[in-house]
């Protein structure tokens, strides 16, 4: 086993570095502290501050699947990765408002299924160890909304997600992808007022196992990735040569225009699926005679 050695050698990289020189008079404070991770794709993303001469330790609570690691490779470097540990150090100090994220997926596919961090530089402190943990799963004993009311339609004027301007919808094409043993069916697509819906069917390999979407993201030629919600019509994997319902919704920004992005679901095993193309149209001028 070289995890205890990898371990060993990627604390003596961070700790080596923090002792390497005194600090100076205004030299960021060094810090090492415990950060949890967001439970949910709605959560912001934990803040962890950097340097481009310190080098930032991540210890995990539990493994993580090296192979899914992302980040922006001209602005930030892996210097190592093992089971359990990720240390990172930025090409150089991040400029003012520069917002980084990296992200891993765990091993074990509880939820939450994937860590991710925004990265930052402060001119005050650097975190040269982070103590990943994850959040607690929920108590058996909350309680639940089964007894909740069915919504009305109703319910959707007077909560601000359909206007005048009504729901517009597109459909996407079919899209599999072989290597990674999935593919899309049936999916159509919602506008409504500041938010986005896709509606899929996504199937599964008959010679893949079992898959859980997780997350999902939309991306589009310009701009940061918008992270979805992710909701599943039947709760469970998608077995092999099944498919399953799954829903992605995010909020955005009013616009009169049409736009078109890639929805991308992620799950587990570090298995994806890209969508691309999916269209959005411009809201609809509405009813006034």
């Amino acid at each position: 086993m070289l995890q205890p050695f990898r371990l060993a050698l990627a604390l003596a990289l961070v700790s080596g570095a923090a002792a390497g020189a005194e600090p100076a008079s205004g030299a960021r404070v060094d810090r090492k502290r415990p950060v949890t991770v967001a439970s949910t794709p709605t959560e912001p993303l934990p803040v962890v501050h950097v340097a481009g001469d310190t080098p930032t330790l991540f210890l995990f609570s539990s493994p993580i699947q090296r192979k899914t690691l992302t980040f922006d490779e001209s602005r930030i470097r892996v210097l190592d990765a093992g089971e359990r540990s990720i240390v990172v150090q930025p090409v150089a100090n991040l400029g003012d408002g520069e917002r980084q994220e990296i992200g891993v997926f765990f091993a074990d596919g509880r939820a939450p299924a994937r860590a991710a961090f925004v990265l930052v530089t402060d001119p005050a402190e650097v975190d040269s160890r982070i103590d990943v943990q994850r959040p607690a799963p929920p108590s058996e004993t909350c309680p639940t909304d089964a007894h909740a009311p069915a919504p009305k339609p109703e319910d959707f004027v007077l909560l601000g997600f359909v206007d005048e301007k009504g729901v517009t919808t597109s459909t996407a094409k079919e899209h599999g992808d072989p290597a990674q043993g999935l593919g899309s069916a049936s999916a159509a697509s919602f506008r409504g007022k500041g938010w986005i819906l896709v509606d899929v069917r996504i199937w599964n390999s008959p010679d893949k196992q079992a898959w859980t979407p997780r997350e999902a993201t939309f991306t589009g030629r310009v701009g940061m990735p918008l992270r979805a919600r992710l909701e599943t019509a039947k709760k469970g994997p998608i077995p092999p040569g099944g498919d399953g319902r799954v829903l992605a919704v995010a909020e955005v920004q009013d616009s009169d225009a049409s736009f078109v992005l890639a929805l991308e679901v992620r799950g587990d095993d570090g298995r994806h699926l890209l969508i691309p193309e999916v269209r959005f149209p411009k809201p609809g001028a509405g009813g006034t005679p």
